[in-house]
C-alpha cells in the first residue's frame, strides 16, 4: 500500500489530506498520514478577528484527529525534525509537558511520497528588538495573547476612567495589518456596549507602519487607494513610505528619527518559510527557505516530495513566482491532489499554473474591497461594499466546502447564524 505524508494542517495540507483520505484512504488503496505539531486547524485569514476578539477559535478550529477519523486519514500530532531521502523517513521530534516530562518519543515515519505543507513565518528582516518586544499573528496562540494584552489595555484604561489612549502599532500594510487596524475599531466599538462607556474610537491609537510607498503593495493602486481612505476615515494613522529600524518595550524607531509610541505592537511585514527548512536533507531553498519546486510540485531535487503552499517556491512560465496567498494554497493542493492520483495510476504529471481570482481585503463591518479577476470583460472588476463582503466571506465558505463537503458546510453557516443571536458579538474571557 503506498505510504503518502503531508507534514502541515494549513490550508493547503488539510485540503489535500481530505482529498487523499476520502479517495485513496477510503478505498484502502493508499494510507495517508497528516502531521502537524498542533492539535487542531484554523484558517490562517481569520487570525486578525481572533486576535480582537470577534471569532473565537475554540469554535472554530477543527480537531485533526477527529477530521482524520471522518475522512479516512490518519493524524500524528509531532514537528518534523528530519527527512531522510535515502530511506524515505521522516522524523518527529519527542513530545514533553510544560514540566519537561515526556510525553511521546521521538518517531520515524516512512513514506513513498512525501508532502511539505508548512506555511509560512514572520519575517523580521533581523530589525533589532522585534522578536521581544512584537507579536507575530502566525497562529491562534499568538492571536490570544495579542487579545489578552489588548484587553488589559483597555481594562487598565476603563480603571482611569478613560483617560488617556490605547497606543497600538502595526508593521507591515499588507493584509494583515490593514485588516487589524479595521477590527480593532470594531473591537472598541463593541466594548463600548458591554460595560464599557467610556470607551470610544477616540481612546483607540492605531498607528499602521509601511515601509513601501502604499499600503496593500501587492494589490492595484486604486484598490490599495480605496483601502488606505477607509482606514483614514475610521482614524487610523497611516504612515506610508516609513522603515522600523528597532524595536524597544515603549515604542518604535524609524529610520527618519521618529519614535511612535506604542503600548502594544504587531509585526507583520513579510514571510518567510521556518528557519528549520534551510538546506533540509540537501534540497534546494531560496533566501527565505523557501522550498525550489518544479512546475510539477516535485522539489528540484527529490520527485518523491512534492510542496505547497507558502514554502513552496513555484515559477511561472512567464519567469513569475506563485505568490503566498491563501488562493494558491488551495489551486496547489488540487493540482497536487491530481499528480499524486496520476503516479498512482501510471499517468503523465500536469504542471501548476496559478490563476489569480483577484483580491479582497475586509476592513471588518466598515467595508470590504478588492478587485475579481476573470469576470465577463475578461479583465479585472474593482468590487466594494455589500457584494465584496458577500466574496470575501465565500472564501472561507470554499475552504470549508473542501473539507467538509455542501451540506455540512451549510449547517456550519445555519449554527453560525444561531450564534450571532445567542452569544456576544465579542469574546470577553
Amino acid at each position: 500500500m503506498t505510504r503518502i505524508i503531508v507534514v502541515g494542517g494549513g490550508a493547503g495540507g488539510l485540503e489535500l489530506a481530505t482529498k487523499l483520505g476520502d479517495t485513496l484512504g477510503k478505498k484502502k488503496r493508499a494510507k495517508i498520514t497528516l502531521v502537524d505539531r498542533k492539535s487542531s486547524h484554523l484558517w490562517k485569514p481569520l487570525l486578525h478577528e481572533v486576535a480582537t476578539g470577534s471569532l473565537d477559535a475554540g469554535v472554530d478550529a477543527i480537531s485533526y484527529r477527529a477530521h482524520g477519523c471522518n475522512h479516512h486519514f490518519d493524524f500524528q500530532l509531532g514537528s518534523l525534525s528530519q527527512i531522510n531521502r535515502e530511506d524515505k523517513s521522516i522524523t518527529l521530534a519527542a513530545i514533553t509537558d510544560e514540566e519537561g516530562e515526556l510525553l511521546v518519543p521521538e518517531r520515524e515515519l516512512g513514506y513513498d511520497y512525501l508532502v511539505m505543507a508548512i506555511g509560512s513565518t514572520s519575517n523580521d528582516f533581523g530589525t533589532k528588538g522585534v522578536k521581544d518586544h512584537c507579536i507575530f499573528l502566525d497562529s491562534p496562540e499568538q492571536a490570544d495573547r495579542f487579545r489578552t494584552e489588548m484587553n488589559n489595555e483597555f481594562l487598565k484604561l476603563h480603571a482611569k476612567n478613560g483617560d488617556g489612549k490605547v497606543n497600538i502599532a502595526i508593521v507591515g500594510a499588507g493584509a494583515t495589518g490593514v485588516e487589524l487596524s479595521a477590527e480593532l475599531h470594531n473591537a472598541i466599538k463593541a466594548l463600548h456596549g458591554y460595560g464599557f462607556a467610556d470607551l470610544d474610537s477616540t481612546k483607540l491609537n492605531v498607528t499602521l507602519v509601511e515601509a513601501g510607498e502604499r499600503i496593500l503593495p501587492a494589490l492595484p493602486p486604486r484598490i490599495s487607494g480605496a483601502a488606505h481612505q477607509e482606514l483614514v476615515k475610521l482614524g487610523v494613522n497611516v504612515r506610508t513610505a516609513t522603515m522600523v529600524t528597532e524595536a524597544t518595550a515603549s515604542g518604535l524607531y524609524t529610520k527618519d528619527g521618529d519614535f511612535i509610541e506604542a503600548d502594544i505592537m504587531v509585526w507583520a511585514a513579510g514571510i518567510k518559510a521556518p528557519d528549520f527548512l534551510k538546506d533540509i536533507a540537501g534540497l534546494e531553498t531560496n533566501r527565505i527557505n523557501q522550498l525550489v519546486v518544479k512546475s510539477t510540485l516535485q522539489t528540484s531535487r527529490d520527485d518523491a516530495i512534492f510542496v505547497i503552499g507558502d514554502c513552496a517556491q513555484c515559477e511561472q512560465p512567464d519567469g513569475s513566482m506563485v505568490p503566498p496567498r491563501a488562493q494558491a494554497a488551495h489551486q496547489m493542493a488540487s493540482r497536487c491532489y491530481r499528480n499524486l492520483i496520476a503516479l498512482q495510476s501510471g499517468r503523465e504529471l500536469k504542471p501548476y499554473l496559478y490563476k489569480d481570482h483577484g483580491s479582497l481585503v475586509s476592513l471588518s463591518r466598515f467595508s470590504t474591497v478588492g478587485s475579481l479577476m476573470g469576470n465577463l470583460t475578461g479583465g479585472s472588476m474593482m468590487v466594494e461594499g455589500r457584494m465584496a463582503r458577500v466574496v470575501y466571506i465565500s472564501l472561507y465558505r470554499m475552504h470549508q466546502m473542501a473539507l467538509h463537503g455542501t451540506v455540512k458546510t451549510g449547517l456550519m453557516i445555519l449554527v453560525g447564524r444561531i450564534n450571532r443571536l445567542l452569544r456576544p458579538s465579542l469574546k470577553l474571557h
